[in-house]
């Protein structure tokens, strides 16, 4: 994973600040909330929400789409 201090997903460019596309869990620490979401590009992203904000720490590359020949 990549740490990020970006406003944007350097993939497909959507906005740290906007919805995720997708949340995928969200966990209690003892500073605020660890929030796992995966953006519409399908990279994966660690937020952290506390008492400075929201803000993306950590993403990964999106997925690779498998190719249909790879599976006959």
């Amino acid at each position: 994973m990549t740490s990020t201090t970006g406003t944007a997903c350097p993939h497909c460019g959507w906005p740290d600040g906007a919805e995720p596309f997708q949340v995928l869990s969200r966990h209690s620490t003892a500073a605020g909330h660890t929030v796992w979401t995966r953006c519409g590009c399908g990279s994966l992203q660690m937020r952290v929400v506390d008492g400075r904000g929201a803000r993306v720490v950590s993403r990964s590359r999106p997925a690779q789409a498998q190719s249909s020949s790879a599976s006959r």
